[in-house]
């Protein structure tokens, strides 16, 4: 369930992108996650640490507000597989981002992985073809740089939060961040539109199914997950999220070739190489 969601939120972005901007798109994302989940925010706030709300904040900012406006922008110029496909490099970013600047070890499966998986991501550039002129790379570049700020959140989560409630981060962080939304939302314009007009309804349908669906009920759905049945078996997402992109995006006749089914296989061997346990 949780890889339909996520899966089908490149393409639901895509519906939306029809008649509103990236960044209306993006902006009513989040402002209708943070409307769902005020509810929780409300109950835990006064619960939460007063020196842990700005990490929390920032969780946000790194999870879903910036990610939120990259994807969106990405998509002006690629389609929605590949976005799906891309996104699948985030677990190597969860690794590189630790190592970096957390003092995680990259063991030799870790490296091996992410070589791997790079591997794989470079071959899939190459098999798009004639990059340079629909400036494929550039909106490419934008979607690798929302699976680093991913990779940055969750270990900071990690780090920083460990001791706070799953549930009660992200209620609290998209709470939070639909505060800049909001104001996005106006400064693009949003409000001036003609809102009755059929494909601005559908548009701003999509995006609210981008929020509730595909941020506030998955991440839910998504640490029920994590509690029920652990970490490991949570993140096995991973490997459903591109493929569903990818089914969705041919429905949506969009142009995927074995080539590119190649390169997200190459892509889930180096994730699930990096994330395997060595002998102890």
């Amino acid at each position: 369930m949780l890889s339909i969601i996520w899966g089908s939120s490149f393409v639901l972005m895509k519906e939306g992108l029809v008649a509103l901007s990236a960044y209306q798109v993006a902006s009513l994302r989040i402002v209708f996650s943070g409307i769902v989940l005020l509810p929780t925010a409300i109950k835990y706030f006064n619960k939460i640490p007063k020196d842990k709300l700005f990490i929390i904040f920032m969780s946000g900012v790194l999870g879903s507000l910036l990610p939120a406006y990259l994807f969106c922008i990405a998509e002006q110029g690629i389609d929605s597989a590949l976005a799906g496909t891309l996104n699948s490099l985030t677990p190597i970013f969860v690794i590189i981002t630790g190592a970096l600047f957390f003092n995680s070890k990259a063991t030799p499966n870790k490296i091996f992985g992410i070589i791997i998986s790079f591997t794989g991501s470079i071959l899939l550039l190459f098999s798009k073809g004639n990059m340079q002129e629909s400036q494929n790379l550039m909106y490419i570049s934008f979607v690798v740089l929302a699976t680093i700020f991913y990779g940055l959140n969750v270990n900071m989560v990690h780090r920083h939060l460990s001791n706070i409630g799953s549930l009660q981060i992200a209620a609290v962080a998209l709470t939070l961040n639909a505060i800049p939304a909001l104001l996005v939302l106006i400064f693009t314009g949003y409000f001036n539109l003609p809102l009755t007009d059929r494909s601005v309804l559908l548009s701003t349908g999509a995006a609210a199914m981008l929020g509730i669906f595909g941020t506030a009920i998955a991440s839910i759905i998504f640490y029920m997950l994590v509690k029920r049945a652990g970490a490991i078996f949570a993140s096995m997402v991973t490997y459903g999220i591109p493929v569903v992109a990818i089914i969705l995006g041919i429905f949506y006749q969009e142009k995927v070739g074995w080539k590119q089914v190649g390169c997200l296989a190459l892509i889930l061997l180096g994730v699930y190489v990096a994330n395997r346990k060595g002998k102890t």
